[in-house]
């Protein structure tokens, strides 16, 4: 039996996923690594990213969950600084829990509201 890379397998869920940003809705994209998260809001129509945090190392052996809230908290306050209250959360192929769903509970914290999915 052939092993398959939790990396390979993240990238065929996220070619599944079909999600687009514009600039009154911008798309709120995660990257996770193991040891950052990269936030980003991008506007797919022109092809630009309106906003963008890096969550940095914690001095005081903070849990990665509680890293990435915080990054989403800062991402929501650079969105309202530019005026956009709204957005649509892509997960980039990670499953939904862990640092990712802290990403979004902290945007949703900070003042970002998004859609729910009719599913």
């Amino acid at each position: 039996m052939k092993l398959v890379s939790k990396n390979k397998l993240r990238r065929s869920r996220k070619k599944r996923i079909k999600v687009k940003g514009d600039s009154k809705r911008p798309r709120l994209s995660v990257f996770r690594s193991n040891k950052r998260m990269f936030v980003q809001l991008i506007d797919d129509v022109d092809n630009v990213t309106l906003a963008g945090v890096l969550s940095g190392y914690s001095k005081d052996k903070e849990k990665k969950v509680d890293v990435a809230f915080k990054a989403g908290e800062k991402i929501a306050k650079k969105a309202k600084a530019k005026k956009i209250s709204k957005a649509v959360f892509d997960r980039g192929g990670y499953k939904f829990h862990g640092r990712v769903k802290a990403v979004l509970e902290g945007a949703q914290k900070g003042g970002l509201k998004f859609k729910k999915d009719k599913k």
